[in-house]
């Protein structure tokens, strides 16, 4: 007797656990069952219901965004009237990388829960569950899957737990991310996914995933940065990127823990907040302070800089013998650099509060400012010639301030080298300046008062080494004629300045211009004969008329949208954002610059790596599409793809290669960096 109770209680619990599970289903590469959490529910109950998946080693199944590759699991259900299941509680995901792709998804054991809901007035005795799995599994290939898995769950007063499956169930809870209630909000503006959450620092983020598919480039380098309360965060958009919804998932991993943000769109002022407070935070600020010297000093060396500067060599040969004024003039000199170069800074950082897209240069976006800087160049150059020295009288003003002798002099030297060296970007200024402009005002001050210290740093130690100070000639004769060649460099700067001019405002107004210049050179004549008593009043009157006649001429000169040059344009388009998006899309490579006329470095880079026969070869050879951003004159679009990667001026090249995140190549190119670089990325 006692031996068939044993086995009637032996049957009931068997019957009992079984009915917790559906079995084990084996298919290729993987076996799977169906597992419920209690093996008998009650009406109005709550439950979870798990598909729980072995795969063999090496191979992996993928979560809800499969990432490059790849297919989520897709779950069918058949179920009584009333009975609903909900959707895939999805375990925080690994990145599978397979070069150049990466894939989001499992390997080794995964369960996926999904939620069984009982409605109150279910009257039957059992809930018969039906479920067809649809499934991909992958190693080195991939196999598509599908198994259809049965489960009968009796219906009592009272749910009784499948206690042989709790471990599994307290598994699952443990693999999914922790869903966290804190405000989050994304963008996907400038070519990138953005995100700004509100996050207590204590806890590090190491990494992201995005539930959403074909947002992000799955490979693309993730910008992980704390900023106070908030977490930002950054990825590339996905080259097939097309939209998304109002509201996504993210998951935020570290090494220990995982957690779930739910994301609501907003606009551009995600991505600015990135840009502004998030970017180089792992770069110390006294390397970006040394970055800025460098790049100030290599700056005297620029063809833009070093004409002005002649003025200021002049001036310390012909006190070689005169240490105190020396030191004097540096100091001021130095003084007039670092002054100018603080007050672009504010500038910059006025504008921008008040919403302008403005960055390095942008003095000479506008045609009037270059318009004045040739008339003072040019004046510059015929007073070197000794056409004219200037005083201090209204008509010439602005030149006297340069050309002055004593610290007033050197200071407004030092002013006019800032002023015309914004064409120019030397090498570590880029990423010092982009660094400057995504900091608080003081950290983006103090950089930029390092740059100025960098390039008056030359005159510096010209005054105050002994060891440089000696070897300076001594006064002569010779100071003459080497004045005289030296309004040379000015006359051409002149020129090229003049040829910006024309690029942005036409050749008509360019001619008006040029009717200026002639004003100018007039007006230097009379003034030099008044000074040499050859001439009176009515003649200095002539000179000032003709100066503001000079003057008014740029102001009312028709203006005119600068035209790219038809001259080698067959191996380039002009740059739109759309074309970008569209090409890359296509899985096309593509090559970026992002230049102005009155950008030197760009000019010179364009001659001698972009424009040579060798470089149009290797974009033809890859068929790599050349995309030409013109940013001579004010354009929110390009300023706002400068500030995706991190730079406030120009030149910027990318390089884009499918499958690869976007490469950023040096400021100053070699002939030979446009084709070892398209050699290497396309291995």
């Amino acid at each position: 007797m006692r031996f068939i109770v044993f086995a009637l209680l032996f049957s009931w619990f068997s019957v009992a656990a079984l009915a917790s599970s559906s079995g084990w289903q084996t298919a290729k590469h993987l076996q799977a069952e169906l597992v419920s959490e209690f093996q008998q529910v009650r009406a109005g109950q709550k439950g979870q219901l798990a598909l729980h998946f072995i795969p063999d080693a090496h191979w992996h199944t993928y979560w809800q965004n499969p990432g490059d590759s790849g297919l989520p699991t897709r779950l069918t259900w058949q179920l009584p009237e009333g009975v609903s299941v909900g959707d895939i509680q999805w375990p925080t995901p690994q990145a599978i990388s397979v070069p150049p792709l990466v894939n989001y998804g499992f390997e080794g054991s995964t369960i996926l829960l999904s939620e069984l809901r009982i409605p109150a007035d279910y009257t039957a005795e059992t809930i018969d569950i039906q479920l067809q799995a649809d499934w991909l599994v992958c190693e080195e290939i991939c196999i598509p899957a599908e198994a259809q898995f049965s489960l009968s769950l009796p219906v009592a007063s009272e749910a009784i737990a499948a206690a042989d499956y709790q471990a599994l169930f307290t598994q699952a809870q443990q693999q999914l991310p922790q869903p966290l209630n804190v405000n989050g909000r994304f963008d996907t503006s400038g070519g990138a996914f953005s995100a700004v959450i509100d996050w207590q620092p204590s806890t590090q983020i190491t990494g992201f995933f995005v539930a959403a598919s074909e947002l992000v480039d799955h490979a693309g380098a993730q910008l992980i940065s704390q900023q106070g309360d908030q977490l930002l965060l950054q990825q590339p958009l996905n080259t097939y990127y097309s939209g998304v919804a109002a509201q996504i998932e993210l998951v935020l991993v570290n090494d220990t823990a995982a957690y779930s943000v739910l994301l609501t769109q907003s606009g551009p002022e995600t991505t600015e907040i990135i840009i502004t407070g998030g970017q180089q935070t792992d770069t110390g600020l006294w390397l970006i302070l040394l970055m800025a010297a460098t790049g100030g000093l290599i700056l005297n060396l620029m063809p833009c800089v070093f004409p002005v500067l002649s003025l200021k060599a002049l001036s310390i040969a012909a006190n070689s013998q005169q240490h105190q004024q020396q030191k004097r003039d540096a100091l001021f000199y130095s003084a007039g650099v670092v002054v100018s170069f603080v007050t672009l800074a504010i500038v910059l950082i006025a504008l921008r509060s008040a919403g302008a897209a403005v960055g390095w240069g942008f003095q000479l976006q506008s045609p009037y400012i270059v318009a004045l800087l040739v008339y003072l160049l040019f004046a510059l150059g015929l007073s070197l010639s000794g056409v004219v020295q200037f005083g201090l009288g209204l008509m010439n003003a602005g030149s006297s301030l340069v050309t002055a002798q004593g610290g007033k002099g050197a200071f407004f030297t030092g002013v006019l080298a800032v002023v015309v060296a914004s064409p120019c970007t030397a090498p570590f200024m880029g990423s010092a300046l982009g660094y400057a402009v995504t900091q608080s005002a003081f950290v983006a001050v103090l950089v930029f008062a390092a740059l100025g210290v960098g390039m008056a740093l030359p005159f510096l130690l010209l005054a105050f080494v002994p060891g440089f100070a000696k070897r300076l000639p001594k006064p002569g004769a010779w100071m003459d004629t080497v004045k005289q060649w030296l309004a040379y460099p000015l006359y051409l700067s002149a020129v090229w300045l003049l040829w910006v001019y024309g690029r942005q405002s036409g050749v008509d107004a360019q001619s008006l211009l040029l009717i200026g210049v002639v004003c100018i050179a007039a007006a230097c004549w009379l003034w030099g004969r008044t000074q040499l008593a050859l001439a009176g009043k009515v003649t200095a009157s002539v000179a000032l008329l003709l100066v503001l006649a000079a003057l008014t001429i740029p102001a009312f000169a028709p203006a005119k949208m600068p035209q790219q040059d038809a001259a080698g344009a067959e191996h380039w388009q002009p740059w739109s954002g759309d074309t970008l998006k569209q090409l890359r899309a296509e899985g096309k490579p593509v090559l970026v610059n992002m230049t102005a006329d009155w950008c030197i470095t760009c000019l010179v880079n364009e001659r001698v790596a972009l424009n040579t026969e060798s470089s149009k070869a290797a974009l033809a050879l890859y068929d790599v599409t050349y995309l030409k951003g013109d940013w001579t004159l004010r354009d929110a679009a390009i300023t706002e793809y400068l500030r995706l990667y991190q730079r406030d001026g120009v030149p910027l090249y990318v390089l884009y290669w499918p499958g690869q995140p976007p490469e950023v190549l040096p400021q100053i190119l070699t002939p030979d960096t446009l084709a070892q670089t398209l050699q290497r990325v396309s291995r």
